[in-house]
Parts: structure tokens; sequence; C-alpha cells
């Protein structure tokens, strides 16, 4: 086993960048992002925990222009201007053939990939749970870079993933608007959380 090494905590700034003073937001400032974001945010997030290390997450970038209309269409209209007018968008999706990657991923696992090519709907469950576990990484990630992002739900999966994932068999979770800060970005003034006393209970 391999010893891990004792780790401090992050410092209010870090923290602020990641929780405190980070929105989802509607709109960007004008600067482009270069797809490359999306590589150096997936080398952090990779390394966040899955079962088994199935990692299932997968990222489709969507620039501006043919591809973004046709990944627009899909979704409800009040996510589709906003969409369209992002620098960069990803859908973040989960790979029920995640299996097939478990020679490299879980070494130690014989005889799992074989397990579960009998199993898609045990498949699908573990890649979508999997999965979303990774995309609230990815939001982290991102913001961990510097960037700003507005994760969305409101589309309709069956349709995109027909017309954009045909080929991979890829699910579609969330889609990601993702850009550098504007002066003005849309976003309402922030909603009250829960507090702890509330959501966390100790047995």
């Amino acid at each position: 086993m391999t010893a891990l090494a004792q780790t401090s905590a992050l410092d209010d700034t870090s923290l602020d960048l990641l929780f405190h003073d980070a929105r989802s937001v509607n709109a960007f400032s004008d600067a482009e992002v270069d797809p490359a974001e999306i590589d150096a945010a997936y080398e952090l997030l990779r390394w966040a925990p899955t079962a088994m290390n199935i990692s299932p997450l997968r990222l489709t970038v969507v620039p501006r222009g043919e591809q973004r209309e046709r990944l627009v269409s899909h979704l409800m209209p009040g996510n589709r201007d906003k969409t369209l007018a992002a620098p960069l968008t990803v859908v973040a999706s989960a790979d029920p053939a995640f299996h097939t990657h478990l020679g490299t991923l879980a070494p130690t696992r014989e005889g799992l990939a074989e397990q579960l090519e009998s199993q898609p709907e045990r498949r699908e469950q573990m890649a979508r749970t999997n999965g979303l576990i990774q995309a609230g990484y990815l939001v982290l990630a991102l913001r961990s870079r510097g960037l700003v992002v507005g994760p969305m739900g409101g589309f309709d999966a069956d349709a995109l993933d027909a017309d954009l994932h045909a080929e991979s068999g890829w699910r579609s979770l969330l889609v990601v608007n993702v850009g550098w800060a504007a002066a003005e970005d849309g976003t309402y003034p922030r909603a009250p959380r829960l507090e702890a006393g509330d959501a966390v209970v100790t047995l």
C-alpha cells in the first residue's frame, strides 16, 4: 500500500475561489476559452474517487458554430441563448461501456469486466452515479483554473445522445457552459443554503 502524505488545508483564498465566492453563471466575458483548458481540468478531476476506479465520465467539447447549434436544438428554450453565447460548452456524460477500460483502470479486479459485460443495467447505474460524482469535480477543477461555469440540466438527453453520441453510446448528464468572468454575469442574488445543523446528523 502507498502511504498518503500529510496534507495541509487550503487557505481562505482557495476556498473562496472554489466555494464561498463561486457562482453558477449565465453570462461570460468576450474572451475565448482554449479547449486545452478542458484537458487541463480533466487532468485534475480524473483523480476523483469512483467505485473500483471505473472513471466513467466523458466530456464532449463543443465550440461555437454548427456543432453548438446542433447541441442547442436539444436544450429547453430558456437554456438556448446563453449556451449559444458561451465561449465554450461541454457535455458531461457517462460511458456505460466503462468496463472495457478496466484492464487499465482496475487491473486487480480480475474477471470484473467479463462479469459486467452481461449486466448492462448495472453498468448504466454505475456509470451514472459515478459520472455525476466526477461531474461535480469537473466544476471544481474548472473553477480552480480561474474559469466560471454554468452547469445545466434542462435538455432532451435521449435526443442529444442520439445526435451527438450515437457512435460512442455515452449518456449525457449535464451541459456545462464555460468561460471567464464578466462584469455582469447574469446571476441572481445568492439564495441561502441549509445550515449544517439542518443537513448533517451524527449517529
